[in-house]
């Protein structure tokens, strides 16, 4: 019996059988079925360890195990609490020796393989010739192919220096393997147990050694064939859990398999290094999750094939018009481009990327303007991803996002490639100054993608965590585009204002002119009026999609407008705020100045967008409610509320495919929902009312109390700008604490007493809820891309700073 922390005596089997040159052996294993009976499974997981590790390592895959699926988890030979045979054992040794073990098990059925480190290429050594057997694959920090010329792993080449001494003379290395995660010392010291004395240690050196750096070295040509052959694996579903902090599996192993590999889906976790699987504590439940998810049930999203009309379209369609496509401004000047200049750039960029082999995912460091557009459309048309994080993210953010996407090449202004060096992107660097030499290499584009092809890597907005790759196919960018244009009637003689840039990308897919008006797009603040309205001069615009921050600045810019600029904003038929909540008071006023449009507010975000639409009259005619009405859903769309935390799910045809590296927040949901993070509840017309972040929700010890509602009576109170509601305390004995804006804000944090008394008293008389107290500020922590998304996860840390009396 093997004793260690976490593992089940009834797990343990030895079993007996012969290794690739004939000799007997014995293998020790973790077995769920080990002494019950195997009637009733489903499908079996065998589980691979690296070096120098053993089967330990997967026993929290066997707990989270349910009784329909058997986990088999191997100590390898001359490892863990198996033979130790003395025999120095090759890449292609250990394959075979695991095939001789598998025969000797007799397992029928599907399999599920799961191995880390140098395990990865001995699992799937072996799974290559059971691939008929082989339904799925689950992979943690590993690698298949050590690139040409690129240096082995830091760690490894100091273990190599002084191999012996390092791996088999002392236990330096196995201590400095469980030393990269914080495990509890118990812990540690069973995964040092099998290895004490330089006589078990012997094949912790000899994997170390076997480490095919070089082309000459023994292992190199088995390696190379496992890599290769992982083409039989096309259709099969792969999950790769990948700790970001691993000093020796670096990324550029793993986007090296997930080339390989094209159904990978990827975990990618930022604060787990080498074992994934200790630091990553949702390890074992995500990998469970996917196997009754994605192989078990094969579940799979729908998505339509084809489409009538695809992305460029539009754009092609009027190659001979020279009416005004794209507007916008530079150093003042008004400049444009007419339909057959973007369809004639859009075509010669296609087939010069194509010809120099730009594809696969391209990061886009390119203001918003005609050659991010060309771009944008460029790559579509040639079946590649652009990957797209606007500068809105901040530095940090950017630089997170883009090195988790796995970019092969880069487009972008000059300071964009100088910043895309410090990520150390492979591939080629084009500059936006060097796209009309591109041009004028007249390449044929290739053939038209499929519409299920990767259209675009986007981000959210960082508002409430770091944020979140998405991804979109073309067929649901194509839907999306049609989605916007049947709810709001577009149609050919429409034009689009995008005060918020990135809607300007959808405007010729729309088949309408789009203008971008002068503004720093990084702060929607910095649009005003008068900039609106030069840029619905400049096209005949029709609508206009803005911020709130955007709008309210537009609102309080209007002094300054002259009479055709007034006019021109009186003559939209269409303007929507959207982004962050939008308040009643806000639409009010911009009512007085777009008097002939239809004002109102979508709700949706970047993983789906629209999803409801409200009008300002229908806000009006509803009063004030607990939360913010956004309306009813858009037609295609369905609406859930989560029974247990009032979380709002969403279904919808042009909902984006997928979140790019974060399986695990797909699988908490039910299948083909996205959960959008937002509570809220339907009223008895089925329309939406959002009350807040489920991140956000205050937990009081008489039930859960939601943020917004509070603020909005607050926000009614004479005096009060803006208002924010927040807990301070443990969970579910958290108090209501309200944080306020005001117009002649005082010294203290805390606002006067009488102040206090008719703040509490109004929260107190509308809705029920006591509020603790109630502070001041002079400002409120906010996103940088809408300017407006309250982060009350840090004012709350504030309030509790302040209240505690520590500033």
């Amino acid at each position: 019996m093997i004793d260690a922390p976490g593992l089940e005596p009834g797990w343990t089997r030895f079993v007996s059988t012969s290794d690739h040159s004939g000799r007997p052996v014995t293998w020790h294993l973790l077995d769920t079925h080990a002494d019950t009976p195997v009637t009733g499974v489903r499908m079996t997981v065998l589980c691979v360890h690296g070096n120098p590790t053993w089967s330990y390592a997967w026993r929290h895959v066997l707990h989270a195990a349910p009784p329909d699926i058997r986990v088999v988890a191997v100590d390898q030979l001359d490892m863990g609490w198996s033979d130790r045979t003395g025999k120095v054992r090759r890449l292609a040794d250990r394959v075979e020796d695991l095939d001789l073990l598998w025969s000797e098990l007799n397992i029928a059925g599907p399999v599920v393989l799961m191995a880390h480190d140098w395990g990865g290429p001995i699992a799937l050594g072996f799974g290559e010739r059971h691939a008929a057997q082989v339904v799925g694959i689950i992979l943690g920090n590993t690698a298949v192919h050590q690139p040409d010329g690129a240096p082995m792993p830091r760690l490894i080449s100091l273990a190599r220096a002084a191999l012996d001494p390092v791996t088999r003379q002392t236990d330096i290395f196995i201590r400095g393997t469980t030393g990269l995660s914080r495990l509890p010392d118990d812990v540690a010291a069973a995964y040092r147990a099998p290895y004490r004395g330089a006589l078990r240690r012997a094949a912790i050196r000899d994997f170390v050694a076997d480490i095919p750096v070089q082309a000459d070295h023994p292992s190199h040509a088995e390696l190379t064939r496992i890599a290769d052959g992982l083409s039989v694996f096309a259709d099969t579903p792969v999950l790769i859990l990948w700790g970001a902090r691993d000093p020796v599996f670096t990324t550029r192993y793993l986007h090296d398999l997930e080339e390989r590999l094209p159904r990978a889906r990827v975990e990618l976790c930022a604060s787990a290094s080498h074992l994934v699987m200790e630091d990553m504590p949702e390890f074992a439940e995500t990998a469970m999750t996917w196997i009754r998810d994605e192989v078990l049930t094969e579940a799979t999203v729908d998505v339509v094939e084809g489409t009538p009309v695809r992305l460029w379209d539009p754009i092609m369609d009027r190659e001979e018009s020279s009416a005004t496509a794209l507007t916008w401004v530079v150093n003042g000047q008004l400049r444009e481009v007419q339909w057959s200049q973007l369809a004639a750039r859009v075509q010669q960029l296609a087939g010069a990327f194509a010809a120099r082999g730009v594809g696969g995912r391209v990061a886009l460091l390119i203001p918003p303007g005609p050659d991010l557009i060309a771009v944008v459309y460029a790559l579509w048309r040639i079946g590649a991803t652009a990957v797209i994080a606007d500068t809105g993210l901040g530095v940090r953010g950017l630089r997170r996002a883009i090195g988790s996407a796995g970019v092969q090449h880069v487009i972008g202004i000059p300071r964009g490639l100088a910043f895309a060096r410090t990520l150390r992107i492979a591939g080629q660097r084009i500059s936006t100054k060097d796209l009309a030499a591109l041009c004028a290499e007249r390449c044929e584009p290739p053939p038209e993608p499929s519409s299920q092809s990767e259209a675009v890597v986007v981000f959210t907005s960082g508002a409430t965590g770091p944020a979140k790759g998405v991804v979109y196919r073309q067929a649901q960018i194509e839907r999306t585009r049609d989605a916007i244009a049947n709810q709001y009637g577009i149609g050919d003689d429409d034009a689009l204002v995008a005060a918020f840039a990135p809607w300007a990308v959808l405007g010729p897919a729309l088949g309408i002119p789009s203008a971008i008006p002068d503004m720093d797009v990084t702060k929607p603040r910095t649009l005003t009026a008068a900039a609106l309205a030069d840029a619905v001069l400049a096209v005949d615009g029709t609508f206009t999609w803005a911020s709130p921050a955007a709008l309210r600045n537009v609102v309080q810019t209007s002094d300054a407008l002259s009479a055709k600029q007034r006019a021109a904003l009186e003559s939209l038929r269409l303007v929507l705020a959207a982004g962050a909540p939008v308040s009643i008071d806000l639409l009010n006023q911009a009512a007085d100045m777009f008097t002939g449009a239809r004002l109102g507010t979508p709700y949706g975000m970047t993983e789906v967008l629209p999803v409801c639409h409200v009008d300002r009259e229908d806000i009006v005619a509803a009063g004030r409610g607990n939360g913010v009405l956004v309306g009813s859903p858009i037609q295609g769309v369905e609406l859930e509320i989560r029974p247990d935390s009032g979380e709002i799910l969403v279904r919808a045809s042009h909902m984006r495919d997928r979140y790019d590296r974060r399986v695990s927040l797909e699988l908490r949901g039910d299948s083909g929902w996205h959960a959008t993070g937002d509570v809220g509840h339907l009223d008895d017309e089925g329309r939406l009312w959002v009350e807040g972040r489920l991140s956000h929700v205050i937990t009081t010890e008489h039930g859960v109390v939601t943020p917004v509602g509070i603020e909005q009576v607050l926000e009614t109170c004479d005096g009060v700008r803006s208002a924010a509601a927040v807990g301070v305390g443990p969970q579910n004995a958290q108090v209501v604490v309200g944080i306020v804006l005001l117009d002649e804000p005082g010294t203290s944090p805390l606002v006067d007493p009488k102040m206090t008394d008719v703040l509490r008293a109004a929260v107190q008389d509308e809705l029920g809820v006591h509020m603790a107290a109630v502070l001041q500020r002079t400002s409120f922590p906010t996103d940088i891309r809408h300017n407006a998304k309250i982060d009350r996860t840090e004012l709350a840390a504030w309030a509790d700073r302040i209240l505690a009396g520590r500033r």
